[in-house]
């Protein structure tokens, strides 16, 4: 293996910690990356905007050695070095936080932490040290974690909190934040905002890939557009506002507000009675005695912090996990014991929240992952043999509807796009078939803004067409923005119902945190807890 060619001092021209020069990454059918020069300052926080698909991963996945560059130059402190693999990324120390999450599932938090950096003497691995400075960065940070509990058993804003561990725990200089924010809740991501600027002001260096122009307004010193592929310009946050990164990321003005007349509700299509999901963590049931109504041509949304119960509201309402107790109805048919399928084929369309667990097979193409639920249907086979030929004219129809950016367009492996990418198929293959009930968990997580302005507008649609929208968001401005009803969740319970004309963030934020709980059968009139 090639030696890191790390530089003993910083040249003393070079005001750039890392300059990526004029890379390029090509692909089967496309150029990820086309010409890209990228600067990062010491001690700064400098967000990289684009579209979905536009290259900012696989430029981050370049500077941390997960591809090699068919072109360019990448320089450390003013010298050239090849980074060959994420060992050489590390030397260099560099760190990074993937969008979808490096982790071993049946591993615990505190072995995925010290992973591949595990502390050892005499040959036995020093655990007690490496649960102390885990256990201290955990708390330095507010970066709260259960160091025993297993990946698999714990929620992805948790998971998110432990790649971020991960990196901290390795000492590294230089952050890679891949949608850090994706799956976290207004909260914590007003706590990560917070930690990366005392990293910054530690003399850390942060890359920093977000769609939301909110936090790169909030947090950034600078930032670099990328649009299909290539360099649009690099701007001083000072400078700009979030209109003008919008229109350089997408090329066009975009509507940041969505636009819906009032709702007009009718039939009930969903009725859930009493519900009580069990805990695969506690001992108390995880959603405990709920039940509401979603009718026709509304949208209703549950909002609250992250593990309050949300996820296995919804495994239970798709058949993901078994109920405790309760009973759930569709369009007046009794769906309770029913398998996923034979919900889906009562009238349930559902956009998970784990678009890698539960959304896709990723090592089929989006052809095949885009017709899952239907291929059995006489569209799509015929005398037990699926007509590939229909496959593929549905799914380039979909793909092309909803902009789904691939290198080989329907034949491409799902593994191998980008997450928003992925996220937009998924959406495509559950708005568009048959259904009278949407449940929609996160629908525009890692999407851009263009891609949200789509899927909103996609929503409200299916919406006046009579459809019947249970919405999950841990998005404030997406709750305001889309609900016609919000229903908050805190502690497996629903604390309370709002009309969102009604209502102010602050008031929202006290109910999801348990401060406030409307008394049953008041909407709008709350006492203390």
């Amino acid at each position: 293996m090639d030696e890191v060619q790390k530089a003993p001092s910083a040249a003393p021209e070079s005001p750039y910690v890392i300059e990526m020069s004029h890379i390029t990454k090509v692909f089967p059918g496309i150029k990820a990356n086309d010409d890209i020069t990228l600067t990062l300052k010491k001690g700064e926080i400098h967000a990289l905007l684009g579209e979905n698909g536009a290259g900012k991963s696989t430029l981050m996945s370049v500077l941390f050695g997960l591809y090699q560059p068919d072109g360019g130059q990448i320089f450390y402190q003013g010298n050239p070095v090849k980074i060959n693999n994420p060992n050489d990324a590390t030397a260099l120390g560099i760190g990074m936080v993937h969008q979808h999450f490096k982790l071993v599932e049946c591993f615990t938090v505190l072995e995925n932490i010290i992973l591949g950096a595990e502390t050892t003497k005499l040959g036995f691995l020093q655990k007690k040290q490496a649960r102390e400075k885990v256990m201290a960065l955990s708390e330095k940070y507010g970066l709260q974690i259960d160091p025993d509990a297993k990946i698999e058993d714990i929620t992805v804003g948790m998971q998110q909190r432990v790649e971020i561990l991960k990196m901290l725990y390795r000492e590294n200089d230089i952050l890679i934040f891949d949608e850090p924010t994706a799956v976290l809740t207004p909260q914590e991501i007003d706590e990560l905002m917070q930690i990366m600027k005392n990293l910054a002001a530690e003399g850390k260096s942060i890359l920093f890939i977000t769609h939301k122009l909110n936090e790169i307004m909030a947090v950034s010193d600078r930032c670099s557009v990328l649009r299909k592929g290539r360099y649009i310009g690099t701007v001083n946050i000072s400078d700009t506002d979030k209109q003008s990164l919008s229109n350089m990321m997408v090329g066009r003005p975009v509507q940041l507000v969505v636009d819906k007349d009032a709702a007009h509700p009718a039939d009930v299509v969903l009725s859930v009675q009493h519900l009580s999901v069990k805990s695969k963590l506690h001992k108390k049931d995880a959603v405990h005695d709920v039940s509401f109504d979603v009718r026709a041509g509304e949208v209703v949304c549950i909002a609250g912090i992250d593990g309050n119960g949300q996820t296995e509201l919804v495994y239970g309402l798709s058949g993901l996990e078994p109920l405790e107790s309760g009973k759930i109805e569709l369009c007046g048919k009794d769906i309770t014991g029913l398998s996923i399928r034979r919900r889906s084929l009562s009238g349930m369309s559902h956009i998970p929240e784990d678009r890698h667990k539960h959304g896709l097979v990723l090592d089929y193409s989006l052809e095949n992952n885009i017709v899952l639920q239907q291929y059995f249907e006489p569209q799509f086979q015929k005398n037990g043999f699926i007509r590939f030929d229909k496959v593929r004219e549905y799914a380039t129809e979909l793909i092309e509807k909803f902009d789904v950016r691939s290198g080989q367009g329907p034949i491409t492996i799902s593994r191998s796009m980008s997450g928003g990418n992925q996220q937009k198929a998924i959406v495509a293959r559950e708005m568009c078939r048959a259904h009278d009930l949407l449940i929609a968990v996160q629908p525009t997580r890692g999407l851009d803004v263009g891609a949200i302005e789509f899927i909103h507008r996609e929503i409200v649609k299916e919406r006046d067409a009579g459809k019947a929208i249970l919405l999950v968001s841990l998005e404030l401005d997406e709750v305001m923005n889309l609900s016609d009803r919000i229903l908050v969740m805190h502690g497996g319970e629903i604390v309370g119902e709002f009309n969102p004309k009604e209502v102010d963030v602050q008031t929202l934020g006290l109910y999801m945190a348990g401060a406030k709980r409307q008394n049953e059968g008041e909407e709008g009139t709350a006492h203390e807890a």
